[in-house]
């Protein structure tokens, strides 16, 4: 069973592919296959390219006889737009029980600089009427 990563809709393999492709920019097979931890075969990678090529996250480019690929959206627009469907899934919308759950979470200790910044969003967002 492929298990998918929560709000991308991309197998683990992928989103580590696309994860590459974010850190490098633009990227050949083998420059993708070289980053990634306990790596499958090259056609798997090449595979797994084109398929999240005709999903239209990536494009591609030839520079002789090579790809290069690249991402179609920078990664902070795809963080957004999965985190969008992880609150619809699992928090039915709610940014707030998002929130309280991420508080919540046993062994997971913010920061002091992780909470203030946590209030300066908060307090950013209220005086944007957000």
């Amino acid at each position: 069973m492929v298990r998918k990563f929560p709000g991308t809709g991309l197998a683990r393999r992928e989103q580590q592919i696309m994860n590459v492709l974010h850190q490098l920019g633009e990227a050949s097979v083998a420059d993708v296959l070289a980053r990634l931890d306990d790596p499958p075969s090259y056609s798997a990678v090449r595979t797994m390219i084109r398929h999240l090529e005709a999903k239209g996250l990536l494009r591609h480019r030839q520079e002789g006889k090579r790809y290069l690929y690249r991402a179609t959206q920078s990664r902070e627009s795809a963080s957004r737009s999965a985190l969008r469907k992880l609150l619809d899934v699992f928090f039915a919308g709610s940014a707030s029980d998002a929130v309280a759950t991420i508080l919540d979470i046993q062994g997971q200790k913010l920061s002091s600089e992780e909470l203030a910044r946590i209030e300066t969003l908060v307090r950013k967002a209220r005086a944007e009427g957000k």
